[in-house]
């Protein structure tokens, strides 16, 4: 058991030894250490939280720098919370969680922020059928009808509609990892994740 953050560098191909072609995400994952251990008693509830992306201490708050020299760790850019049982419960602070606590072939889910569209119609953001393009029609991209009539004399809550499309957490469930690079701390996961290159995500146990 183990979950590890990283950031997708992007996507290529590999080849099995069968030689079927592999579409594989490459993400750059670790060290992760360990920074804090959140107990019921002292925090209400259990966690272990992680750090990744060594930074520089000028791109940190006074209180960011505290909290990660609390631990003896660098200053890094993410903090995120683990459920214990997610890290295998035996984790201290100071540990250092690395691309060597998965293997391949194992099944992961990863977290990820999906790419931002901005603001969208409701043919791309809900797969809408245009309307007719000839004999004078106007109703070629619009919505349609979004109401009833005197009653209730309103839109219901839920009508699907434009607006912003993207940017939000999504979860990938059913991937593997086809192999990993322990000197690179890179993971090679098959399959898309979500988000784009640079991207922050987190890779957990499925």
């Amino acid at each position: 058991m183990a979950a590890i953050i990283g950031r997708k560098v992007g996507m290529t191909q590999i080849f099995a030894e069968d030689g079927r072609r592999v579409t594989v995400t490459v993400i750059e994952a670790g060290p992760c250490p360990v920074t804090q251990i959140k107990t019921p008693e002292a925090d209400g509830y259990s966690a272990v939280q992680l750090a990744f992306g060594q930074t520089s201490p000028k791109h940190l708050s006074k209180p960011e720098i505290g909290h990660l020299q609390k631990s003896g760790a660098a200053p890094h850019k993410h903090l995120v919370e683990f459920a214990p049982d997610e890290l295998g419960g035996d984790v201290a602070v100071g540990d250092v969680v690395t691309v060597e606590s998965f293997s391949s072939g194992q099944r992961v889910r990863v977290t990820g922020t999906s790419k931002g569209k901005g603001y969208q119609g409701t043919i791309k953001r809900h797969n809408f059928k245009r309307g007719p393009v000839t004999h004078g029609s106007h109703n070629v991209r619009q919505p349609g009808s979004i109401g009833a009539a005197a009653y209730p004399a309103r839109v219901m809550k839920g009508v699907r509609m434009s607006g912003h499309m993207g940017s939000d957490q999504v979860t990938q469930r059913g991937l593997q990892i086809v192999d990993r690079d322990p000197e690179r701390n890179l993971l090679l996961v098959q399959g898309a994740v979500p988000g784009g290159v640079n991207g922050i995500v987190i890779v957990r146990p499925e």
